[in-house]
């Protein structure tokens, strides 16, 4: 495979990325389990020391990725007219609900959130019934939070987004809170409102339990800067914004982003793409707060899928911005329209030592320090407190922009109003944060949730001139949840 790397003035030729050539198909998820129809693993059973939940705990966060579909259904994608065929990246295109059960589909993602859930449910039973419940403290800390998590991203995938003026009438997700004992049950969907409720909840119990001193790797659990960061997600999407800027304030020590922001202008800019590769979504990388290993072939076939990222799209997202200078971030492309940006890679594990067969993996950032700084200004930015949104931003162009000039390259009211023509300060620094969101994020799924947010327009279209538009309110804006969940009493989304 020839690999070019992409920059705004020129193309030029680099070595070739040297990737083993995998000849397995799309895989299963190995025995895909319905929603909660799994009795829990006997191996739960023996809970015995705070190690033991610990270890449970690592089996506690999704491992599965809604990377593909979510990107598919937001404006970074377009038709290239040919590419590799896949059910969760093709049916998120033309906004229709996703025929497919295996990786990277809502029936994965739904049962891998589901599963972490029954583990973290496992783990506080196991706290909780311990002889000396204080010795237990911190791994409740981690059960809360990360099922607290996990009701978090399936309410935002499978049902509206949070707005205050309706969420006591939207229909949510199961909040589970104890460990099944019956292989089906029936459950209650409840509302987005109850869901962010029990969410906070969990999530303010937890942090306070927080300890990093328990964990051997901290970035495969919620360490104290990964759960703050959460925090200000979850603050930013109920609008709740002075106590996003209290939980950003407190994510690291001495309050210092700069040190732990990936440095795409300066240790990136001479690594290879196998080097970055690498370090993108590594444990040692201090930009990534929680990394979790997800069953997807999106590492495989990123960029190379037919509705993907095009020429006119990295072109818009990549080019101009509003510091007047260049995106550090490389770009490559394989062929003539397969465009991407090394960050998300695939790992096979085999099925055994001598096996050919395996399972495709990708390790996923959940949480990075970049998140924080933009959840932050963003929140400034609502408030009204434009000279802290612009500090925010200024930092993150400092270690985004291709030889970073502090005096040409500074960000301020004047230059957001004449790069996009808003009289407006706020809506200037909306724009600027979510454009700068857009291109941090590019290929992770991460605009999907910008765009409800904001409740923001998606067209697509296609090489034949089909024009789908997909508008704020449509019912296609939330993922169908899966039809074997229908079994647990649930009801499945309007269409």
């Amino acid at each position: 495979m020839e690999l070019k790397y992409i920059t705004v003035s020129t193309t030029r030729f680099v070595r070739p990325l040297v990737t083993a050539a995998l000849t397995i198909g799309l895989l299963t998820l190995g025995s895909c389990r319905k929603y909660l129809e799994q009795v829990p693993d006997s191996t739960w059973t023996n809970l015995s020391t705070p190690d033991k939940v610990a270890k449970l705990l690592g089996t506690a966060y999704p491992q599965s990725s809604y990377a593909t579909m979510c990107e598919a259904m937001s404006d970074n994608v377009a038709d290239k007219g040919a590419g590799v065929i896949a059910r969760p990246n093709q049916d998120a295109y033309f906004f229709r609900d996703i025929q497919s059960i295996e990786q990277d589909s809502p029936e994965a993602y739904w049962t891998a959130c589901y599963v972490a859930i029954a583990a973290a449910n496992q783990a506080l039973e196991a706290c909780d019934k311990a002889a000396d419940r204080n010795a237990y403290a911190t791994q409740r800390g981690e059960a809360l939070v990360a099922r607290a998590y996990a009701h978090f991203m399936l309410v935002n995938i499978f049902s509206k987004m949070y707005d205050a003026a309706t969420a006591a009438n939207d229909p949510g997700i199961p909040y589970v809170t104890v460990p099944e004992t019956v292989v089906i049950k029936q459950y209650d969907r409840k509302t987005v409102a109850y869901v962010y409720d029990m969410v906070e909840k969990d999530l303010l119990e937890g942090l306070p339990l927080i300890s990093d001193d328990a964990y051997k790797v901290p970035r495969y659990h919620f360490n104290r800067s990964a759960a703050y960061a959460f925090a200000t997600r979850f603050y930013l999407f109920k609008k709740d914004y002075p106590k996003v800027v209290q939980y950003a304030d407190q994510a690291f020590a001495n309050n210092d982003v700069a040190s732990n922001m990936r440095g795409w202008n300066t240790t990136y800019s001479s690594l290879s793409p196998e080097q970055i590769f690498d370090l993108y979504a590594n444990a040692k990388e201090n930009a990534n707060l929680l990394l979790v290993e997800t069953q997807s072939l999106y590492g495989r076939y990123v960029g190379q899928y037919r509705y993907d990222l095009d020429y006119a799209k990295q072109l818009q997202i990549l080019g101009y911005n509003v510091t007047g200078g260049r995106w550090a971030y490389p770009l490559y492309y394989t062929g003539s329209q397969n465009y991407f940006v090394p960050k998300l890679t695939e790992y096979f594990v085999k099925s055994s030592v001598n096996a050919t067969i395996g399972q495709p993996y990708v390790m996923t950032p959940l949480f990075t320090t970049e998140e924080v700084l933009f959840n932050r200004a963003e929140a400034n930015a609502q408030m009204g407190k434009t000279a802290a949104a612009l500090k925010d931003l200024n930092l993150f162009a400092s270690k985004r922009i291709r030889n970073y000039d502090p005096s040409a390259n500074i960000i301020t009211t004047t230059a957001i109003r004449n790069f996009y023509g808003l009289t407006n300060e706020k809506d200037g620094l909306i724009h600027t944060i979510l454009d700068f969101k857009r291109v941090e994020y590019l290929q992770e799924g991460m605009r999907w949730f910008d765009l409800q947010r904001y409740k923001m327009t998606v067209v697509h279209t296609t090489r034949q001139g089909e024009v789908l538009e997909l508008k704020a309110g449509d019912n296609r804006c939330v993922f169908q949840i899966p039809q074997s969940a229908t079994t647990s009493g649930l009801a499945l989304n309007p269409r």
